[in-house]
């Protein structure tokens, strides 16, 4: 779903030169959707505005934070669709935490 919608970036190179661009082969429509989605979600979910505020420290452009975004919302959509369960933002969180995710660091205080 990630390479079909145009989220996943493709990567090019030739001889010693290497450059991530984004998909252009793919569902327009469908990789609009997904964006808007991602940068929707920065307004309700916490882990999603700490993943975003990552990527642009580390100097990604609006656009690709954004689709970074949605790469990792597609897996948890994805997850929640496979195991026919709803999406639950404090569950996802916990994982985090367990995980000791570099995203934590990001995350607004409540």
């Amino acid at each position: 779903m990630q390479t079909a919608s145009g989220i996943a970036p493709i990567t090019v190179q030739s001889g010693k030169s290497r450059a991530t661009r984004r998909r252009r082969a793919c569902a327009k429509f469908v990789r609009q959707t997904f964006h808007e989605f991602a940068e929707h979600s920065l307004k309700t979910c916490s882990w999603a505005l700490a993943c975003y505020r990552m990527h642009r420290a580390r100097g990604l452009h609006h656009h690709a934070a954004l689709r970074s975004l949605a790469f990792k919302w597609i897996r948890v959509l994805f997850r929640c669709w496979k195991s026919r369960t709803t999406y639950d933002e404090a569950r996802y969180l916990e994982a985090l935490k367990r995980t000791q995710f570099s995203r934590l660091a990001y995350l607004p205080e409540v």
